[in-house]
């Protein structure tokens, strides 16, 4: 049974920072952040891979940053210069090699900035 917990969330105001961490019980060949914002559906944020390439959603290039640590089986998410628009619910998920779609997802952490 794979597990993941997200951790971090909070309420913050723009242009504030936050740092998202996940403890997974096993580490997989992807992992990455998802949102899903009031009224909306959930989206893809940032992933890494266990060799350590990464992909960053348009909305958040250059101000999140993706990293894992494959010995602690650890996610996190720094999320800097924060907007009204990144509030929403952040799920932890993580795939095997061979699987095209995210298989495995935490519970989700709220994150909430004010204007």
């Amino acid at each position: 049974q794979v597990q993941l917990v997200e951790s971090g969330g909070g309420l913050v105001q723009a242009g504030g920072s936050l740092r998202l961490s996940c403890a997974a019980s096993v580490s997989l060949f992807s992992m990455g952040w998802h949102r899903q914002g009031p009224g909306k559906e959930r989206e893809l944020v940032a992933s890494v891979s266990s060799g350590g390439s990464t992909y960053y959603a348009d909305s958040v290039k250059g101000r999140f940053i993706i990293s894992r640590d494959n010995a602690k089986n650890t996610l996190d998410l720094q999320m800097n210069s924060l907007k009204p628009e990144d509030t929403g619910i952040y799920y932890c998920a993580a795939r095997h090699t061979a699987d095209n779609a995210y298989k495995y997802w935490g519970q989700g952490t709220q994150v909430t900035v004010s204007s």
